[in-house]
């Protein structure tokens, strides 16, 4: 059981942060780059990474983080060790809510973006972009945010677990 547990917290430490890292860069680079670009570009380039991000890879982080701090979560209930246990429930808890906004936020943008064709048959560019670009970034930003802080909160149970608190 020991192994299960720590096991469990080494994988929803690694994926966690592999999600944050792929929110923190789409926040630092991607959006800022594109910012930077004209109206079909963005919609184009976000179209293309919008089915170039549905991978196996991608699943295995995203789905990862969940399923393996719900697993460290419900390993270390019957072991009581607080001071494991409430970073990890506050770890799991934050990662709802990206997942929640994500499904809410960002996956109806990436939807309405998909809807409105190729982006070179569009006939308002600008007015698809304004309806996507910033409401999509202001997401994301917060997604990595909390996503960072969950990490943190994980990277802490860790340090309890070693600890045998």
């Amino acid at each position: 059981m020991e192994t299960a547990r720590f096991v469990s917290l080494i994988a929803a430490t690694i994926t966690m942060g592999l999600v944050s890292g792929l929110f923190y860069g789409f926040s630092v680079s991607v959006m800022p780059g594109l910012k930077r670009t004209d109206d079909r570009t963005v919609i184009e380039v976000m179209q293309k990474i919008n089915v170039a991000i549905l991978n196996g890879w991608f699943v295995l982080g995203y789905i990862g983080a969940f399923v393996f701090t719900a697993v460290a979560v419900a390993l270390h209930v019957p072991d009581g060790r607080r001071g494991v246990l409430v970073p990890l429930v506050v770890a799991l808890a934050l990662y709802i809510v990206v997942m929640s906004m994500t499904s809410r936020v960002n996956i109806p943008l990436n939807n309405a973006l998909e809807k409105a064709g190729p982006a070179s048959g569009i006939a308002d560019p600008a007015a698809v972009r304004r309806a996507f670009e910033a409401p999509w970034a202001r997401a994301n930003a917060w997604r990595a945010v909390l996503c960072t802080v969950a990490v943190g909160f994980l990277a802490w149970a860790l340090v309890r677990y070693g600890a045998g608190s």
